[in-house]
């Protein structure tokens, strides 16, 4: 069982459309030479958008039609909502001969940081989601023993993970989704480069920016406030690079915010210090991961971890 489709709430502004109108937007930008084009769809269990500017509107064509390709290659790989995906097939078998480079990497990411915050990153964690989205069906939590049974084929050890062969063992299961999207913001970033493309937004439920908007403007972030829905708590501006935000919000199992779908993998309940965190990184991948751990961690063993990775910041917001 996965989480159904959620919306991460980031709020992308740069006196775009809605500051400035669909007519005045098109003129600032023709003023530049340009024109924008931006493609949307769903993937990865939540709604993606690629957003790229230039001169030859055929080639920002081609490079959303590949971008998107990109992103569907990361998706058979290593999204839990694809039944089909190789991510899907492994937890169903237990092995995988001749995984996707993909998945390998995304794996390899994963059991690196886990082993960096001592396990508090986890992807063998997906054994947590359908026992507490079943209780929490029932208006309550799950029972003890039925949690200590699950915590028992929980461990990042218990995967072995290589480029012919990947590896569970009996009764683990992994889950990519504090990952896959941050990845897919990558793999989509480096394919426009590639074409050539200098102004770009990508969100793929995280976010990457290169350039600048159409308009000239910087691109901005805004980072939604994890209990006013639709408010945004900051924004980050000039915007570039990669960034993801991790909260309780996102998939709440109780009112007060104290049971959600982000578990610490020791215990097998949810952190409770933290509302939200978003980490700012040169990789999507990165970000992501980050922004999982340091909710696991807390504020300062989270904001200690992320001093350590050369470009990365992180924005913590505290339960009120």
């Amino acid at each position: 069982m996965t989480a159904p489709v959620t919306r991460r709430r980031a709020v992308l502004g740069a006196c775009g459309l809605a500051a400035l109108g669909a007519a005045a937007f098109r003129a600032r930008a023709a003023e530049r030479g340009l024109v924008s084009r931006t493609r949307a769809g769903l993937g990865l269990g939540t709604t993606v958008a690629l957003t790229a500017a230039g001169p030859d509107p055929v080639a920002l064509e081609a490079a959303l039609s590949e971008g998107f390709a990109a992103l569907r290659a990361v998706e058979a790989a290593g999204s839990l909502f694809r039944p089909d995906s190789a991510l899907s097939r492994l937890n169903r078998a237990g092995r995988l001969d001749d995984p996707p480079d993909h998945l390998v990497a995304l794996l390899t990411h994963a059991l690196t940081l886990a082993e960096r915050t001592g396990g508090a990153f986890d992807p063998t964690v997906q054994p947590l989601w359908p026992l507490w989205f079943e209780a929490a069906g029932r208006g309550g939590r799950p029972e003890p023993a039925a949690l200590t049974a699950c915590l028992a084929r929980i461990g990042w050890r218990r995967v072995a993970c290589a480029p012919e062969v990947i590896v569970l063992e009996p009764g683990t299961e992994v889950t990519l989704n504090a990952l896959v999207q941050g990845y897919a913001a990558d793999r989509v970033m480096a394919v426009l480069r590639a074409r050539g493309i200098a102004d770009a937004f990508v969100d793929t439920g995280e976010f990457g920016a290169v350039g600048a908007h159409p308009d000239g403007t910087p691109w901005r972030l805004g980072i939604a406030d994890p209990r006013r829905e639709g408010e945004v708590a900051a924004v980050l501006g000039p915007f570039t690079g990669f960034a993801a935000t991790s909260g309780d919000y996102h998939m709440a199992f109780s009112p007060d915010f104290a049971d959600h779908h982000i578990y610490d993998p020791r215990t097998g309940h949810s952190p409770r210090g933290l509302a939200s965190v978003t980490v700012t990184a040169p990789s999507g991948l990165v970000a992501d991961g980050l922004s999982t751990a340091c909710m696991v961690l807390g504020r300062e063993k989270g904001a200690a971890l992320v001093a350590g990775e050369p470009g990365c910041a992180a924005r913590f917001a505290e339960k009120a």
